[in-house]
């Protein structure tokens, strides 16, 4: 059994109508670091995701949730 952390970092960027590139810029990550996220192959760091959280003005538990796998 394992946990895995789930995001909606796509959907709440698509809402808001931003690039991949715009929310990188601002939470002060790369491009690459909001891929690999959406995608769920990184989970960021506590700081980051605070980042992304206040960003997008959601709880962290809105934009990223643990899902647990048998």
């Amino acid at each position: 059994m394992s946990d895995t952390v789930r995001n909606n970092v796509y959907m709440l960027r698509l809402a808001r109508d931003i690039t991949q590139e715009e929310l990188a810029q601002v939470v002060g990550v790369s491009r690459q670091t909001v891929i690999a996220i959406e995608k769920g192959n990184y989970t960021p760091s506590v700081l980051l995701a605070l980042k992304i959280s206040r960003y997008f003005k959601k709880s962290v538990e809105e934009v990223f949730s643990i899902h647990h796998e048998k």
